[in-house]
Parts: structure tokens; C-alpha cells; sequence
């Protein structure tokens, strides 16, 4: 067991792994001032109080604004979750030439940038934003567009850690503002200082690391996420950006792609068990004890091994069936199972994956924390509308 919530069956360990280097790198993170792990941890104070959220209690709709990690995380929150929240949350993360409209007029728009200067987030406020709406924006407390168009309408900021970029800001204001409206326990999210206490979870670690290092250097650049949770596809979303813009560099990298199933069982699949051979994968699945029940009285005799059975039962078959044909077929993978859908088994996953990336970049040599090449095309972009 990873946690208590989450089972974690790891990669293989192979003889050629180099652990020690991991250990090293993780022993020199932790010994650090890092400001992204303060956020992981329950002592981080959020800049907004319980008052603020009550503020807001009556309200039923809310429209977050923003793009890439502004966005992810909270997405990733509310449909975790979304059987249980009892308020909605409406996503606007990119560019569409059509609005989307929002039936109830009585809307609480969230509008986050760290820089405030995204240009597809001041395009949408601009789109979304209407007189007498209720607004609250996240945003650095610097001289910002964002922080500026606040002052104008004399809404709320709240401010952005200049110290945590957006794709690694998930347990600060950015993600748990809007988990604390949802009526969520945000306290239960912040699980680092229990985990670095275990050996389990440390263990998982280094040797997740090790391993994909050792992909890297044997030409394995594709980190394949199958996934049997449909309540963690915007999980993967965010680990997605996570990894690839945080990991992209320098001629390095890995690129994570997800694969959501069974779906794709019917058009990738057959490449990834027969195809090129550059691929690792992670398989994920949770199973829900509420889950469609299959009707009895409709299953022919052909199929009476389905009978009794729910959506989920088939889905769990399916998974483990995945894992049988890729030990016989010697295709890398760890499989992540979850036993317990709550605030702390969602923190611990997040708490994981930002550790395992920051350590894949210290491991390779590349700053984690910036994306460079995404700043130039921003400006390019600027300067051919100006």
C-alpha cells in the first residue's frame, strides 16, 4: 500500500537502477526552502479566512476563468468529488468563438492568473465579466492587468504566492479557494508532513523515480496513463501539463498521454501492445461501490458470466486483465488502485505526482519550476495583434 486510500502496485525493479541518486536528490529537495512544498504542508495558511468563504455560502453557481494549472486543479477537485458537491462549478479554460451561458443569472465568477496578464483569461473576463456580478480574482498583488481591472470593479483579490507557478499551485489558494465553496475539507488535503514520515510512500517514490529515469536512458520517452476512473480524467489532465512543462527541456523530457478506457481499448490499444516500443505505462482505477448494475432478465446465455455483475466489476476485470497481457508481453507499468475517495487520498496523489516530477527535473538537470519556450510564443502573439 502506497497510503491507506491508495495501493500502488510499483514498476519492476531492474538491477541498473540507480536509487542512491534518487535518494540524494529527494534527501537535498526536502533540506531546501521550497515554497511549492510549504503548500503540501498543514501549516500553510491561506490568504483568505472562513469568514470570506461564508461571504458566499449562498450562492449556488460559480464561473472559474483561467488556463492550465489556473484551472486543472480545481477541475480536477470538482469531479473527483462531484457526487458529493452540492454547488456548480462552470470551467472556462480556452478560447471559443461561441459563450457559454449559464441558465442562473446569480453567478460567482473566479478569475486566476498568477502573472494576470494571460491573454486568454483577460479575453474571457472581458467575454463573461458583466456589470453587477459578483467576482473574486486570484492573482499576484503586483501592478497587473488583472489586479487593476479587480481595483476597477471593486471586487476581491486574493493574493497568488509569487512563488508557486500555476501547474504546482493545486493545495494553495488557487485550488483550495474554490474547494473550500464547494464545501469540501480542504484541511484534509495538505498531507506531505504525514507522508514524508512513511516509509511506504518514500519507497514508492524513489523507486517510481529510478525507474523512469532508467526508461529515459533506454529511448522509453512516453509515459502512457490508462486510465479506469472517469471521475480522474482532469486528474490526468493536470498531470499532464505537470510533467510536460515542467520536464521539457533542454532536448529532455517525457510525454505523458492519456488514455481513457475502456474506450480506447477499441483504437490505441492494439498499438500500444504491438506497436513501436518506446512506451511506460500507469495504469489507474477505482472502484466504486456505486456503480450501474447490469439488468439481469437482458443477458442471453452467451453471456451469463455477466450476470450479477456491475459497470464497475467489468471495468476492474478489464484492468486486471490489462496487467496479465503486459507481464506476458514484458511491457513496463505500475498500477495505482484507489480504496478511499476522500479530500486526503486526492491530497496524497497530488502530493506524489509534484514530488516524483520535481525530482525527475532535479534527476535530469532541467529547472522544474519554468517553462521558457511558452513565454515566446505569448510574445509573438502580442506582438502580432499589436
Amino acid at each position: 500500500m502506497l497510503t491507506s486510500g491508495i495501493k500502488l502496485k510499483n514498476f519492476k525493479i531492474k538491477k541498473k537502477i540507480n536509487l542512491f541518486k534518487v535518494k540524494k536528490n529527494l534527501k537535498i529537495l526536502f533540506d531546501e526552502k521550497n515554497y511549492i512544498l510549504e503548500s503540501l504542508k498543514k501549516k500553510y495558511r491561506n490568504s483568505y479566512s472562513k469568514k470570506f468563504i461564508n461571504n458566499y455560502n449562498k450562492y449556488k453557481n460559480f464561473r472559474v476563468i483561467g488556463m492550465g494549472g489556473s484551472t486543472l486543479g480545481t477541475q480536477t477537485i470538482y469531479e473527483f468529488f462531484k457526487d458529493k458537491i452540492k454547488k456548480n462549478f462552470h470551467f472556462i479554460d480556452n478560447l471559443s468563438t461561441k459563450k457559454i451561458m449559464i441558465k442562473n443569472s446569480q453567478v460567482v465568477n473566479l478569475i486566476v492568473s498568477k502573472s494576470g496578464n494571460t491573454i486568454e483569461t483577460i479575453v474571457n473576463s472581458n467575454v463573461y465579466i458583466k456589470k453587477g456580478n459578483k467576482n473574486i480574482f486570484i492573482t499576484e498583488n503586483k501592478n497587473n492587468y488583472l489586479f487593476q481591472l479587480a481595483s476597477k470593479l471593486k471586487s476581491e483579490v486574493i493574493h497568488h504566492n509569487n512563488y508557486i507557478g500555476g501547474r504546482y499551485s493545486v493545495l494553495s489558494e488557487v485550488g483550495m479557494l474554490p474547494a473550500d465553496l464547494m464545501g469540501l475539507k480542504t484541511r484534509n488535503f495538505r498531507q506531505l508532513n504525514s507522508l514524508i514520515k512513511k516509509k511506504a510512500f518514500i519507497n514508492s517514490l524513489i523507486i517510481s523515480v529510478a525507474s523512469t529515469l532508467y526508461y529515459l536512458k533506454n529511448k522509453k520517452n512516453n509515459s502512457i496513463i490508462i486510465n479506469y476512473d472517469e471521475k480522474s480524467e482532469n486528474l490526468f489532465k493536470w498531470y499532464q501539463q505537470l510533467v510536460a512543462e515542467s520536464l521539457g527541456k533542454k532536448s529532455k523530457g517525457l510525454l505523458p498521454i492519456v488514455s481513457n478506457m475502456p474506450k480506447d481499448n477499441h483504437s490505441v490499444m492494439q498499438l500500444y501492445l504491438d506497436g513501436f516500443k518506446n512506451n511506460f505505462f500507469t495504469l489507474f482505477h477505482s472502484h466504486e461501490i456505486k456503480s450501474e448494475k447490469i439488468n439481469n432478465s437482458n443477458i442471453l446465455s452467451s453471456q451469463k458470466f455477466l450476470k450479477g455483475k456491475n459497470v464497475s466489476d467489468i471495468m476492474y476485470a478489464q484492468k486486471i486483465a490489462t496487467e496479465k497481457v503486459f507481464l506476458k508481453k514484458k511491457i513496463p507499468f505500475r498500477s495505482f488502485e484507489i480504496k478511499k475517495r476522500n479530500e486526503k487520498t486526492l491530497g496524497e496523489l497530488f502530493c506524489f505526482f509534484i514530488l516524483e516530477t520535481i525530482l525527475l527535473g532535479k534527476s535530469l538537470k532541467v529547472n522544474p519550476y519554468d517553462q521558457p519556450s511558452v513565454e515566446l510564443i505569448k510574445k509573438e502573439t502580442k506582438k502580432i495583434l499589436i
